[in-house]
């Protein structure tokens, strides 16, 4: 996938979100997609755990390969949403990390 199909698959579904839920107070658009940004990368950490056998007996028995992808992956889309409700361009943001990341020393 390219990052222009990933972005403008966010845009469309930012606009599903906006019409299901009603938006027209932006910081509550922003506190809600922050608060999803944390309950996703919480359901990614119990899976995390559970690819290492760290969870408990019945959240090991519901754990696969898939389930753990599928949190990835909704840890990513809902930052994406979070970033385009804060009107971050994610693509320069991300040019400018990787310049940051490239220029440091070890």
């Amino acid at each position: 996938m390219e990052m222009n199909e990933l972005l403008n698959f966010i845009k469309a579904e930012d606009e599903r979100l906006r019409k299901y839920y009603g938006y027209t107070d932006e910081e509550k658009r922003v506190l809600s997609r922050t608060v999803k940004v944390a309950e996703e990368f919480g359901e990614l950490c119990n899976e995390v755990l559970a690819a290492s056998s760290l969870q408990r007996k019945q959240k090991l028995e519901n754990h696969s390969r898939e389930k753990l992808e599928e949190e990835f992956a909704d840890v990513l889309f809902s930052t994406l949403l979070l970033a385009s409700a804060m009107k971050i361009d994610i693509n320069e943001a991300m040019q400018k990390k990787m310049e940051k990341m490239k220029a440091r020393k070890y």
